[in-house]
């Protein structure tokens, strides 16, 4: 679900939130009441945009929702903004107050797109002078709407898609500048314990099938075949591969099996050229250098699973930085959307997954959290490579197409 493009929905209670996620939907996914409040954890739904595919819809609390536990809902909604790659932002009575001002100004902080939808039309319409005002002013689009009008859906939806369209968190491809078509491609996918049972990992199979859609050739081995394919089979076929993509934790193994001159990368540092900000991920990994003893390092994991001895994040990746730097390192994971319990100034060094299962924006907000506190960020793939000596290998391929590498965040 992380994967697909989030919608976000905020406002005031009452202004017809779950209503406007019930009529996208086509389903009665969100209770509708009057009583204000009726919405408390922000729902989500998966529903399919001509054009776009499947998007998840997220009806979020009411942003004046007042009490202990009012508090606490709105902070939930808050948290939401973070995730989300587009927001709808629905106010009621021609009326813009402090609450939708302040929503304004945090998808602003958090480069969110959004527009503004006038619900309820039937019983209000939208004032020509406020529509001006919101043009002009807050700049945004705005839609006068009802819940109870569906012939004014086809215009919703096409806001949705132009603001999803023209949104800043488009992902570049992985392999964009690197691979053309009939170009060879070798994929080193081990099979060990922290593989899934009778599957690949998933950014094994996105490259996999990014490598097809450009109509390339994906050659997949396990280590114990990469030498004999460059001694025996390569030859064979008479074809130098473009590139050799692996796992990072076999950097130091692969680099030894193949031709010095063959350009090598990770799958977590294609990953990292597609989600995250290659620049900051590039140039925090060299803090790895001033580490010192008692540092704490933050790992942040995007998903959740069980963990096992043979872990990346909990076990290997903290293995690997303190026998590289020979410092007594304090090594700390959250995993999924969580924050720390710290304060982010806390950390020496943040290390960022691939982030195969968020999305795009979700990875960037995480990011720009640790660099406006001031922290060096890098990604696994990239952290791992440095630990093996083989950092600069693996970014070679990319040094060529450095225009193609957008920074994304900013501090």
């Amino acid at each position: 679900m992380a994967m697909r493009p989030q919608i976000g929905i905020f406002g005031r209670r009452n202004t017809g939130k779950s209503s406007l996620v019930n009529v996208l939907s086509g389903q009665d996914v969100s209770i509708v009441s009057e009583v204000p409040g009726t919405t408390t954890d922000p729902i989500r739904k998966i529903m399919e945009i001509h054009g776009l595919g499947p998007v998840v819809l997220i009806d979020t609390a009411g942003m004046d929702d007042e009490g202990l536990l009012g508090e606490k809902r709105v902070l939930r909604s808050r948290e939401v903004i973070l995730q989300v790659d587009l927001a709808i932002l629905i106010f009621t009575g021609n009326f813009l107050g402090v609450y939708e001002k302040n929503l304004i100004k945090d998808f602003r902080l958090q480069e969110v797109p959004f527009f503004l939808l006038h619900n309820m039309s039937d019983k209000v319409p939208l004032d020509p002078e406020i529509e001006t005002e919101i043009i002009r002013d807050i700049k945004a689009e705005v839609l006068d709407f009802s819940c109870k009008e569906p012939e004014k859906l086809e215009r919703l939806i096409a806001m949705i898609s132009g603001n999803l369209e023209s949104s800043p968190f488009k992902t570049l491809p992985m392999l964009e500048g690197l691979v053309r078509e009939n170009d060879q491609v070798v994929l080193v996918c081990p099979i060990d314990s922290q593989a899934p049972e009778g599957r690949l990992i998933l950014p094994q199979v996105q490259v996999i099938r990014e490598v097809l859609d450009r109509r390339a050739v994906a050659v997949v081995l396990q280590e114990t075949q990469v030498q004999n394919y460059f001694r025996h089979i390569g030859k064979e076929e008479g074809q130098h591969p473009v590139l050799v993509v692996t796992d990072s934790q076999l950097f130091g193994r692969v680099e030894q099996m193949i031709p010095p001159d063959q350009l090598l990368t990770g799958f977590s540092i294609l990953l990292a050229r597609t989600k995250g900000d290659f620049n900051a991920y590039m140039e925090g990994t060299q803090a790895i250098d001033r580490l010192k003893d008692g540092d704490r390092i933050l790992l942040m994991e995007s998903c959740s699973h069980h963990s096992t001895c043979e872990d990346i994040g909990r076990v290997k990746l903290p293995r690997m930085l303190k026998k590289y730097t020979g410092k007594e390192l304090v090594c700390e994971m959250i995993s999924g959307l969580d924050t720390p319990k710290r304060s982010l100034k806390d950390y020496a060094l943040v290390i960022q997954c691939g982030g195969c299962m968020i999305t795009h924006k979700q990875v960037l907000s995480r990011i720009r959290e640790v660099r406006k506190a001031g922290v060096p960020v890098s990604n696994y793939g990239m952290a791992i490579a440095y630990s093996q000596g083989v950092f600069h290998r693996a970014i070679e391929p990319f040094k060529s197409i450095t225009p193609v590498i957008r920074k994304c965040c900013t501090p």
